[in-house]
């Protein structure tokens, strides 16, 4: 992380709790503004919400947020009223140690669902954490790590200005979909940014990142991206916000595709890129139906150019288009064109996908401007092994 810029202003805590049964496995993070912090959120769509999803919900947007805990290995989901209460301590363990209220502590919780939460354990370890969090890579680190379930290493991103800085990590390699899935992200900056802005940018970053994502269309109960601005660095004219919002957009689409590209088992990165629909909401409907089709991911996995499974896929999604509207590409081998076939290099076509860790299709349209760039994963013998073998 040497060239790692971190938002000013923060302090972070991975700790070792005891939630989980893995020996020395950080499972309990703080992120601590050291000033009140304008804060938006978004959440899973899932109608079965977990704990903390409701909780936070609740307190967001705000101009004085001032830490957010997370727990990891118990979601806190499906846990009826002792799971709320529970979710209102984890924030009144923080807060008591800020001396600030609960309210401007926000909570996150990622693992598994139908468990109560060790609260004894977290009565411990709160405070604790909280008490050791400092300014810091290497405690952003750990923090970083203290997040992860089944992931197979951190997830972190920067993007560094004269102005500000914006920093984010996340987790997440399983359920996930588009609206979010068993996901959390968290983006912090030291620029100043009024609360209600401040949504209104992650809300647009999330839906060119976070809910373009897929591994096996699963929307999880516990989903939660948070953006904490402090105000640290110097104020930003009304035209910085726009390139504000951009660096926070690449921050997330960064970590999105580190999401993807760990996905549980997964051996391919799949980018999805479609162009020339009517409107951008007609792109992604495209481009989530083909990133959520077993055949491609299977051909993906399997070396297989059956190109045939993408243009079919294109054609069940809803969106109304006629076959010469449509043609396709593999990485930059055409493959179909105006509704016809093209000959091409079976051998080659499948050489690409078998030595090709990140691999591309692109779809394009004649209806309109609308476009969306969508990420997936393959899907692979280890993915059914992992989710058959053992509770995630």
């Amino acid at each position: 992380m040497s060239e790692w810029h971190l938002a000013r202003g923060f302090r972070y805590a991975g700790i070792v709790s005891g939630l989980r049964t893995e020996p020395d496995r950080r499972d309990l993070a703080v992120i601590v503004s050291d000033t009140p912090a304008a804060a938006a959120g978004v959440f899973t769509q899932n109608r079965t919400c977990a704990a903390p999803v409701q909780v936070s919900r609740t307190r967001l947007p705000r101009p004085d947020a001032r830490a957010i805990v997370v727990c990891s290995g118990n979601a806190n989901a499906c846990t009826g009223e002792q799971g709320i209460s529970d979710a209102l301590r984890m924030a009144e363990l923080v807060a008591t140690e800020l001396r600030c209220a609960p309210e401007q502590v926000l909570v996150a919780s990622t693992g598994v669902i139908g468990r109560p939460l060790p609260m004894p354990v977290l009565e411990a370890g709160i405070p604790k954490a909280t008490r050791e969090a400092v300014a810091g890579r290497d405690a952003f680190s750990h923090a970083a790590h203290a997040i992860l379930t089944t992931d197979t290493g951190i997830k972190i991103a920067t993007r560094h200005t004269n102005e500000f800085t914006v920093t984010g990590f996340a987790k997440g390699a399983a359920m996930i979909g588009p609206n979010m899935a068993t996901m959390l992200g968290f983006v912090l900056t030291d620029a100043a940014v009024a609360p209600n802005e401040l949504q209104r940018i992650l809300k647009a970053a999330t839906d060119q990142s976070f809910n373009c994502i897929s591994v096996e269309g699963h929307t999880s109960t516990n989903d939660t991206v948070i953006l904490l601005a402090n105000g640290s660095g110097p104020p930003l004219a009304n035209q910085e916000l726009e390139a504000f919002a951009l660096e926070v957009r690449h921050v997330c689409v960064e970590l999105a595709r580190k999401i993807v590209i760990d996905a549980e088992g997964a051996q391919h990165l799949i980018t999805i890129e479609v162009e020339g629909c009517r409107t951008d909401a007609e792109a992604k409907q495209i481009a989530k139906t083909v990133a959520d089709s077993v055949l491609v991911k299977t051909a993906v996995f399997g070396a297989d150019p059956n190109w045939g499974r993408v243009v079919s896929a294109a054609g069940y999604s809803g969106v109304v288009f006629d076959e010469k509207d449509l043609s396709l590409w593999m990485g930059d081998l055409p493959l179909y064109r105006a509704g016809s076939p093209l000959p091409f290099d079976a051998s080659a076509a499948s050489s690409y996908l078998k030595h090709n860790r990140e691999v591309h299709f692109k779809l394009r349209f004649t209806l309109g401007s609308g476009r969306c760039t969508f990420y997936t994963s393959d899907l692979t013998y280890e993915y059914v092994k992992l989710n058959a073998s053992r509770t995630t």
